[in-house]
């Protein structure tokens, strides 16, 4: 029997506009990276698990004959629908309700599946096994992680991690986050070769710019799911300390847009 993460689910409801703006794109290097290694320059099917907004999604329109988004959460499928719209609809691409233990997909129908800032969140071993099942012989699947807080500043780098600290520190003290587990991402790589699902298993680093500037990076923290989880619970901003981080990283960057260097660790299985 599959354990109840209803918990894991319901940690990203209610903030789906700002993770959509905040969070960066998953690197376009990794579309290169990906669709060799599966010796397919245009997959007939990507499947991204947990695709969320559709940022891991979306980018695949120009390079697959078709991709799906598999996501659970009603409000983060909402969002991507609006961003799918902003990008002209393609109609290669479309969103679906399913867990990364139940896709309700053909067995061997894709080449590539991703999971984008998503795999620890998920159930490891049923989810291994259904995207083993879904992958085509010589298919590959992605875990694609990126690194919190983006290289921009030392000092803002150092704010933000206490600001996302504290504020956890207020969660966990009000037992806001009980039922909700999250795997460790620095074990996956292991976890992947554990599973026995895939024949090579291997892990690779890549990065990605984006502009950015203070208000970006407050943004990117309130869009992490132990944050939000306050505001959810009916704290204001001021309890939370964000006027005074807004002020820190303001002072640390000034007002103007700069490289926002996002780094990702790829983990990879070829099934």
């Amino acid at each position: 029997m599959i354990p109840d993460h209803s918990k894991n689910l319901e940690r990203f409801s209610g903030f789906a506009g700002t993770y959509d703006q905040a969070r960066p794109q998953p690197p376009l290097v990794l579309l290169d990276i990906l669709t060799q290694l599966a010796q397919n320059e245009r997959p007939r099917l990507v499947v991204d698990l947990g695709s969320g907004t559709g940022l891991s999604t979306l980018i695949w329109a120009k390079r697959a004959e078709q991709v799906i988004g598999i996501e659970p959460n009603a409000d983060m499928r909402a969002q991507a629908m609006v961003r799918a719209g902003l990008n002209g609809n393609p109609a290669n691409v479309r969103f679906a309700n399913g867990l990364s233990t139940q896709t309700n997909l053909p067995d061997a129908c894709a080449d590539i599946v991703t999971c984008s800032q998503s795999l620890h969140w998920m159930e490891p071993a049923p989810t291994f096994a259904e995207i083993a099942r879904v992958l085509r012989v010589g298919g590959v699947f992605a875990a694609i992680d990126c690194d919190w807080p983006p290289a921009v500043n030392a000092q803002a780098e150092m704010q933000y991690s206490a600001f996302v600290d504290r504020a956890e520190a207020i969660g966990k003290a009000r037992d806001w986050y009980a039922g909700v587990h999250r795997w460790k991402k620095e074990e996956h790589l292991e976890r992947i070769r554990a599973s026995q699902q895939f024949r090579y298993v291997t892990e690779m680093l890549v990065h990605n710019a984006e502009a950015g500037d203070a208000e970006r990076l407050v943004q990117i923290a309130l869009s992490q799911g132990g944050v939000a989880t306050l505001f959810k619970r009916g704290m204001s901003e001021a309890q939370v300390g964000v006027p005074e981080f807004r002020d820190a990283v303001r002072h640390a960057l000034g007002d103007r847009a700069t490289n926002f260097y996002f780094g990702y660790r790829v983990r990879i299985g070829i099934k």
